[in-house]
């Protein structure tokens, strides 16, 4: 960021922020959920137990690529913080003895991969249409 770029506002970084966590929570329900296991398993912690190494990689990412700086920019934030969610989880779930095996690790990639990445291109195109109907209003 440079000393001109204005800082973005504090509501785009909780929001960015919130929704990635929430869309890494979704997927895990979801991928709980398609494995007939229920989302929230035995003893009620069986969601946590998905979400969180997720959720830790996704926290390191915002660090990693300051993405509190440009919450909405895809190519400074949505595609690092989605390598090191991926990267950072799987990693993680390696060590605390969850799986890791291809077919997984390929369905997350593409799956954190549109809903990290994809809630980002959404929110340029509205953008970009706000901008061209003001222009031209």
């Amino acid at each position: 960021m440079s000393d001109t770029e204005p800082a973005a506002p504090r509501a785009h970084v909780a929001l960015a922020l919130v929704l990635d966590a929430a869309l890494v929570v979704v997927f895990a329900a979801i991928g709980r959920a398609s494995h007939e296991r229920g989302v929230f398993g035995d003893g009620g912690l069986g969601l946590a137990t998905t979400a969180w190494p997720f959720l830790a990689a996704l926290a390191v990412g915002w660090l990693v690529c300051l993405g509190w700086r440009r919450p909405l920019s895809i190519v400074r934030t949505a595609v690092p913080v989605w390598v090191v969610t991926v990267a950072g989880g799987m990693l993680l779930r390696a060590v605390s003895d969850q799986g890791t095996a291809l077919p997984f690790v390929i369905v997350a990639t593409v799956t954190l991969l549109v809903l990290l990445v994809g809630w980002r291109l959404i929110a340029a195109v509205v953008r970009r249409m706000r901008a061209r109907s003001g222009a031209a209003g």
